[in-house]
C-alpha cells in the first residue's frame, strides 16, 4: 500500500508526455516524486486538489529559452513561464549564455539580450550554479554554454575573424571545465556577428569538449534563409564530427523568396537523422524576435521595436512608422534606435504548421524576457500550441502536442525522470482545462497570461495558481544531462 501522500490530484484525465492515449486517474505525489498513479481512492493526503476531469500533463519543458537571467530574479520573473504550465527552461541557447565570462562594459549584440555588463559577472558555470543553489528559481534550469560568450571572451572581443588554434583551446578547456560544472551542452549563434566568423572548423575545435562529457550540440544555424540546407548539412556535420546529439534550434525558412521551404528542409533533417541524433525546436508564431541590425533590414519584413537604449518610448511601434515620423529612412532610424531590439515578420505560416507537426519538433519559445515590449511568444506559446493548433485547427493531437512540449524534450536532453506521469517520475506537473486553453498574448499586448492553466507544480511544490498568479515557491533545481 502507498504510504500517506502530501498531495493527490483526483479525477484528472492524464497525458502522460509520451504521447500514449489520455487515460483518467488519481496522481499522488510525495515529496518532489510522483508517490502513484492510478486509483487512489483509499489513500489519504495532506491537500486534495479535485480535477474533476480537467488535464493533468507533465510540466511543459521550454526547449529553448533566454532565461539565463531571469531565473536568478525571483519568482514574479518568471510568471511568464509558470502561467503556461512550464516548469523546466533550457538557457544558454543561440551562443549565447551568462558564464563563464566576465563582462566590463557592455557585452556585444545579441549577448546583450540578457543583460548589461553589471549582470556579466559569473567567471564559471561553477559560479552561476552555486547563484541558483543559494537563490533557487521556481523553475528548473538546463544549461548550455554559449560559443559567442567563450569567443567574447577568447579573442578579447576581436571577433570579426576565425579564431586561433591557441584561443580555439582555450574555448575548449572553458566548456570542458563547465560542463564537468554541471552545464549540459554547447550552443552556437553563427547568424550573428560576433560568431559568423567562426568557420565549421573552429566549432568543431570547441565542441570536441562534448565527446567525453556525453554533451549536446544546440544551434542558430548560420543561415535560415537561402542557404538554409547548407546550414543544416554545416549543423549535422559538427554532431558527426564530435558524436554528440544536435538540436537545431527555432527551425524556420525566413524571408518571402523561402517560403514553402520546409518541403525541402524537413526530409533533409529526416535524411540526417537515419545516422545521427537529432531534433529541433520551433515556437507558434510567423514572426522571430532578436537584437536590431540595420543593415539586415528588408522593406518586405515588417518590423515592430521590443526595446531600445537611447528611445525606449518606441517600444512596441513599428519601424517604418518611426522613421516616417523622424523624416528618416527605415535603416537612418534603425541605427538611431541601437542598441535595440525587435520582432521581424519573416516566415509563412504553412511552414511553421508543417515544421511544428514534424515527429522530430520539439516546442521552444525563444521567448526574451528583458525586452521592454517582448514578442508574445514569451507569454504564450505553449498554450498557443495546446489551444490553437491542436484543438482549434487539429494540426495534431492533444497528446502529440503535450508530447512535443515534455516526454519528447526530456528524451531529447537527457533528463532523466521529467516530462513524464508515472512512479518515482520528478512531480513537475500542470493542471489545465483542454476546452479552454489558449494564448492571450498579442503583439499589441504581450505580457498578458493565457486562460486554461489551472496551476503549476515544480518539484512538488506549487508555483503558480490561476487567479492568484506566481507564489513564493523556490522548487526549482538545475537539471543536468543524464542526471537529476
Amino acid at each position: 500500500m502507498t504510504p500517506r501522500c502530501d498531495m493527490i490530484i483526483r479525477d484528472a484525465i492524464v497525458f502522460d508526455g509520451s504521447g500514449a492515449p489520455r487515460f483518467k486517474a488519481d496522481v499522488g505525489v510525495k515529496g518532489d516524486r510522483i508517490a502513484a498513479v492510478g486509483d487512489l481512492g483509499g489513500i489519504a493526503a495532506d491537500r486534495e486538489v479535485l480535477a474533476a476531469g480537467k488535464a493533468l500533463a507533465p510540466g511543459f519543458i521550454d526547449a529553448h529559452t533566454h532565461d539565463d537571467r531571469a531565473v536568478l530574479a525571483g519568482p514574479e520573473c518568471m510568471l511568464c513561464k509558470m502561467s503556461q504550465g512550464v516548469t523546466t527552461v533550457v538557457v544558454g541557447n543561440c551562443g549565447i549564455s551568462l558564464s563563464p565570462v566576465r563582462m566590463a562594459s557592455r557585452p556585444p549584440p545579441p549577448l546583450d539580450l540578457v543583460g548589461d555588463e553589471t549582470h556579466w559577472t559569473f567567471d564559471s558555470f561553477a559560479a552561476y550554479a552555486a547563484q541558483l543553489k543559494r537563490v533557487p528559481s521556481s523553475v528548473n534550469t538546463y544549461a548550455l554554454i554559449g560559443h559567442m560568450s567563450l569567443r567574447v571572451a577568447a579573442m578579447n572581443g576581436d571577433t570579426a575573424r576565425p579564431a586561433s588554434d591557441r584561443e580555439a583551446e582555450r574555448m575548449k578547456a572553458q566548456l570542458t571545465e563547465a560542463l564537468a560544472q554541471g552545464a549540459s551542452g554547447f550552443s552556437t549563434g553563427l547568424y550573428y556577428p560576433p560568431n559568423i566568423h567562426a568557420p565549421t572548423d573552429e566549432v568543431i575545435a570547441v565542441a570536441e569538449a562534448l565527446r567525453a562529457a556525453r554533451g549536446i550540440y544546440v544551434t542558430h544555424m548560420r543561415n535560415e534563409a537561402d542557404d538554409v540546407l547548407l546550414s543544416i548539412e554545416e549543423t549535422l556535420k559538427i554532431g558527426r564530427a564530435v558524436d554528440v546529439p544536435v538540436v537545431i534550434s527555432h527551425h524556420k525558412c525566413t524571408m518571402p523568396e523561402n517560403f514553402g521551404r520546409s518541403i525541402e528542409t524537413l526530409p533533409a533533417i529526416d535524411l540526417g537523422a537515419l545516422g545521427q541524433k537529432v531534433a529541433f525546436d520551433v515556437y507558434p508564431y510567423v514572426a522571430g524576435s532578436t537584437v536590431l541590425i540595420p543593415d539586415r533590414l528588408r522593406q518586405d519584413v515588417p518590423v515592430q521595436i521590443t526595446w531600445s537604449i537611447p528611445h525606449p518610448e518606441m517600444s512596441g511601434r513599428r519601424l517604418d512608422a518611426i522613421a516616417k515620423e523622424w523624416g528618416v529612412s527605415d535603416h537612418e532610424a534603425a541605427e538611431r534606435l541601437l542598441p535595440a531590439g525587435g520582432i521581424f515578420f519573416q516566415m509563412d505560416e504553412p511552414d511553421v504548421q508543417r515544421i511544428m507537426a514534424h515527429h522530430l519538433a520539439m516546442i521552444g519559445s525563444d521567448g526574451l524576457p528583458h525586452d521592454t515590449f517582448p514578442h508574445p511568444r514569451l507569454w504564450g506559446t505553449f498554450p498557443r500550441v495546446l489551444g490553437h493548433y491542436a484543438r482549434e485547427l487539429g494540426l495534431f493531437t492533444m497528446e502529440a502536442a503535450v508530447n512535443k512540449m515534455t516526454g519528447h524534450t526530456a528524451s531529447v536532453f537527457g533528463m532523466t525522470d521529467r516530462g513524464v506521469i508515472r512512479a518515482g517520475a520528478y512531480a513537475d506537473l500542470v493542471l489545465f482545462d483542454p476546452a479552454t486553453v489558449i494564448d492571450r498574448s498579442t503583439f499589441d499586448a504581450p505580457a498578458t497570461p493565457a486562460d486554461g492553466i489551472i496551476e503549476t507544480w515544480v518539484n512538488g511544490q506549487s508555483a503558480y495558481v490561476k487567479d492568484i498568479g506566481a507564489t513564493e515557491a523556490r522548487g526549482g533545481r538545475l537539471v543536468t544531462r543524464g542526471g537529476i
